[in-house]
């Protein structure tokens, strides 16, 4: 369903929780479907399952102040976890509840639940020796609180430098003009790996000049090797049918 058709279940039916993606949330954004529907029984907003950009939740902030966002955190493996924001405005979150224990080996959190698949069929075992699922999910730690990077497979070393791609789409998500954009990693004889975006605009522009408008909003706050040197544009959209983006690099 598009970001029209939510919005216009939400204000048929009063709808007062909306579940959903962050590149939904930046579709929604980008089309502009709140304005055309009244969406004040809108009470939560939730979102998971991928990293959160921070400038499309500063936009929301500003957009829905009346609305409390939340970010959830679950895994078919294990189930959802009980979670709580920092603030509305914050990519920080807590998560654990009963039944749950949560540790952060290498930058890589991992879980340990009641709930927990056994394992998968014909494929190693996601699990540590004493039990505690790996959960492939890059973190940040503050006292109680995580802060999801991204995936570790996700993760672009360029020259040694870690790289996560949310951190990059969230600045080239600011620009006018951009309606989706992924970035990834390709493989350098020298850097090891070179950061590629590919970017999806709401009208045509010409290639050469948006490379260069892209370039300049990146290197204005971003450090040099996060700047991509590779821009692509095309029409394809770049998320599943479930509004989850799709990280095929090119």
């Amino acid at each position: 369903m598009s970001p029209d058709g939510i919005c216009s279940v939400i204000a048929t039916h009063e709808v007062e929780l909306l579940p959903t993606s962050p590149t939904f949330l930046n579709l929604l954004l980008m089309s502009e479907a709140y304005r055309r529907y009244d969406l004040e029984s809108l009470r939560i907003i939730s979102y998971g399952t991928e990293p959160m950009p921070a400038s499309t939740l500063s936009k929301l902030q500003v957009l829905f102040p009346q609305v409390r966002l939340k970010q959830t955190y679950g895994l078919i493996e294990l189930g959802v976890l009980r979670s709580e924001s920092r603030s509305n405005d914050s990519l920080w979150v807590k998560i654990g509840g009963e039944g749950f224990q949560t540790r952060v080996v290498d930058g890589m959190l991992q879980i340990k639940a009641r709930s927990a698949m056994l394992g998968y069929l014909n494929a190693p075992s996601p699990f540590t020796e004493d039990g505690w699922f790996i959960t492939g999910d890059s973190v940040e730690v503050d006292g109680d609180y995580i802060r999801v990077l991204g995936r570790k497979s996700e993760m672009i070393n360029v020259g040694g430098e870690k790289v996560y791609p949310v951190e990059i789409e969230s600045v080239i998500q600011e620009m006018d003009n951009v309606l989706e954009v992924t970035v990834y990693g390709e493989k350098n004889r020298v850097l090891g790996n070179i950061v590629c975006a590919n970017v999806r605009l709401i009208a045509d522009e010409d290639r050469e000049v948006f490379a260069r408008r892209l370039r300049k909003q990146c290197r204005a706050r971003l450090p040099d090797y996060k700047v991509p040197v590779k821009v692509t544009i095309a029409d394809e959209r770049q998320h599943s049918s479930r509004f989850k983006k799709t990280r095929t690099a090119e």
